[in-house]
């Protein structure tokens, strides 16, 4: 966490100086912390909209969106899930509102691969870790716009500041695949799509300490149009970050989005989507002369913009796609003890062009090619602004022959400061019959340096790209998301580079890393009422420099889920088990993470066609557990709402 006051007026002045020299020195210190754990049937694609399709025959009480079985995320274009080699996972707008709430995390600890760590309640700084690799080794987009923070260290994003509101999609790819989507995607790519709709939803949620959750999405669709307008508010007394503390950190957020589409021509299309978010969370920090960890009265506030405007253009054989994006992010630092006036600031915002498209020739062969240039920049109340730029082009060749799907790539990335970097990846499945699948992908990934760690505090402006080579292998049985479903992947990654911080130098390529395991995932309709599923993700990720396991990354972690329809009025009852492996909280392997077991029990009923209310009880058991060492959780808390379709 990077610190300082800013001067004041009156009275505060005569102590500017003063507080701005503790500042630093606390910005430093936390700083520092920060870093010892751095290392290195076919659908319709109807992207988010209210299609739906029964996932078994007769009358189930799941629907699912027909474009569950649709990921842009395999070659940047919409493409069926099973006909990748690479590991894809959708999640589909019923499965978030099953899970209830506004809390991300609980959504994403569904797929394969994935854990999280947040450093306190609701809000606070949460990082996702996709087969060990970390947030800012992981590609994030809203709605085609990467939101890597800029100003941050090490450009990852904070989860954090997602919540599930307005959110019609998520899919996730797990593995390096920087052909298709060029810097930053060592360890997988996440995309979130906002909802496309036709009528008004909306929900009002309300429960444990004192915490509000209010949604709508407002939309209109006809013949070549649609326009969406959805916006949320989050509110939270939360509990303290500090975890043996008295002093409540809360939460709030206010967000909005819209999202359009036109035909302006036969085969042409204009879309536009836009977003922002205004955050404020309180948090504790190391207040002085002791520097320990404790209750303070710190608060961090941020401001995500965003936004895309594009032309598509499809026709028989080809279609070609371009577009404009912005992403800025801005953070603001105060500590109340310090007075209104203590702040320290970061900016962080980039601007990128994009072009891609697909040609097919014949019915089995087709090529897809793309090109992009970001310009991106940073200041902070230290740094003064930096920028660079980064350009890029791909090259892939698909073919589909029978029960075969091939494909395979490069991608040549020039960066205006470390020059060139080449990337290659490949990937297959074959069908067995109507059900099975077995699938291989092999990806190369590359991250090039932050401004902040070429230019930031102890920047490095020698500083190389980190690098990773990944594969994995797996059988496949059905769809995640109907009928029957198995799946069975095993994986390994090798990163070097890896960008760390050496105390009191600065950053340099010092980290070696491997990441491997294995991934199983089930579910079936077991009847027309009742449906199970669950996860199982097996990680050893080490430092091959000093041997020690990386931090914050369990060996074992599972999720499981029942839902049941009753057949009293409607009536569905659902139960969700999480549980998670022991790791440790540092570098050095000195402080473990003990493993917890989480259950929460979710209930829903409907009033009519129109109204719904449901409710939750999160922690059933009242688990006490941490993960990330010193920092609070939640225990037992019941959640309960109200939502209304028109």
């Amino acid at each position: 966490m990077q610190r300082k006051a800013r001067n004041g007026a009156g009275a505060f002045a005569m102590n500017g100086l003063f507080m701005t020299g503790v500042l630093r020195v606390k910005y430093l210190l936390l700083l520092g912390c920060s870093l010892v754990v751095a290392s290195p049937a076919v659908a319709q694609d109807t992207v988010g909209g209210e299609d739906e399709a029964r996932i078994c025959a007769g009358t189930c009480m799941t629907t699912v969106p027909l474009d569950t079985t649709i990921t842009v995320l395999a070659s940047g274009q919409s493409e069926r899930v099973d006909l990748s080699g690479q590991s894809i996972s959708v999640i589909g707008l019923d499965e978030i509102k099953q899970v209830q709430g506004p809390d991300l995390s609980r959504v994403l600890e569904r797929l394969p691969g994935v854990s999280l760590a947040r450093s306190g309640p609701l809000g606070s700084q949460t990082s996702l870790f996709v087969r060990g690799a970390p947030s800012e080794q992981v590609v994030v987009m809203i709605d085609g716009v990467r939101m890597q923070d800029q100003a941050a260290p090490s450009g990852g994003f904070d989860f954090g500041t997602l919540l599930t509101g307005g959110i019609g999609k998520i899919e996730l790819l797990r593995g390096s695949n920087s052909v298709a989507w060029g810097s930053d995607a060592m360890g997988g790519v996440l995309a979130v799509t906002s909802r496309e709709f036709d009528g008004l939803d909306a929900g009002l949620e309300y429960g444990a300490n004192d915490s509000v959750s209010a949604n709508a999405t407002l939309g209109k669709t006809g013949s070549g149009y649609g326009l969406t307008a959805s916006g949320g508010y989050v509110s939270t007394d939360g509990i303290s970050a500090f975890a043996p503390g008295t002093e409540r950190d809360g939460f709030r957020q206010w967000q909005g989005a819209l999202r359009g589409r036109a035909d302006l021509a036969d085969g042409l299309k204009f879309t536009a989507t836009a977003r922002y978010a205004d955050s404020r969370v309180d948090f504790d920090g190391f207040p002085p002369p002791t520097y320990a960890f404790a209750d303070t009265l710190e608060y961090q506030t941020t401001r995500q913009a965003s936004g895309r405007t594009g032309l598509e253009y499809d026709s028989d054989g080809f279609s070609l796609r371009g577009g404009v994006a912005l992403s800025d992010t801005r953070r603001s630092y105060f500590d109340r003890s310090f007075g209104p006036a203590s702040s320290f600031d970061t900016v962080g915002r980039s601007w990128r062009v994009d072009v891609a498209g697909k040609i097919d020739a014949g019915d089995r062969l087709a090529l897809l090619f793309g090109g992009d240039s970001e310009w991106t920049r940073f200041s902070t109340t230290f740094d003064s602004e930096k920028t660079a730029r980064l350009s890029s082009g791909f090259a892939m060749i698909q073919f589909q022959p029978g029960p075969l799907s091939l494909a395979a790539g490069v991608r040549l990335t020039d960066h205006d400061r470390y020059g060139s970097n080449w990337t290659f990846g490949a990937n297959g499945t074959v069908r067995l019959g109507d059900a099975w699948r077995i699938k291989a992908s092999f990806g190369e990934g590359f991250k090039a340096p932050t401004l902040s760690q070429l230019y930031g505090y102890g920047g490095n402006a020698g500083l190389k790209p980190e690098t990773s080579t990944a594969f994995d292998f797996g059988i496949e049985h059905g769809s995640r998301s109907r009928g029957l479903y198995f799946a069975a992947t095993a994986y390994r990654r090798d990163s070097s580079n890896l960008i760390d911080y050496v105390s009191p130098t600065g950053y340099f390529n010092i980290g070696r890393t491997r990441a491997q395991g294995f991934e199983l995932e089930g579910g079936a309709q077991v009847d027309e009422n009742l449906r199970v599923g669950a996860v199982y993700s097996y990680l050893d990720a080490v430092n091959r420099n000093t041997g020690t396991e990386l931090a914050r990354r369990p060996r074992h972690a599972l999720t499981s889920s029942i839902d049941w329809r009753t057949p009293l009025a409607g009536l569905k009852l659902g139960a969700d088990l999480r549980l998670v492996g022991d790791s440790f909280d540092d570098a050095g392997n000195l402080t473990r993470l003990d493993g917890y077991a989480l259950v929460t029990l979710r209930a829903s009923v409907p009033l009519g066609d129109k109204l719904e209310l449901y409710g939750r009880v999160e922690n059933l058991t009242d688990e006490s557990y941490q993960t990330v060492a010193g920092y609070g959780t939640y225990g037992r808390s019941a959640y309960a709402g109200v939502r209304v379709k028109w």
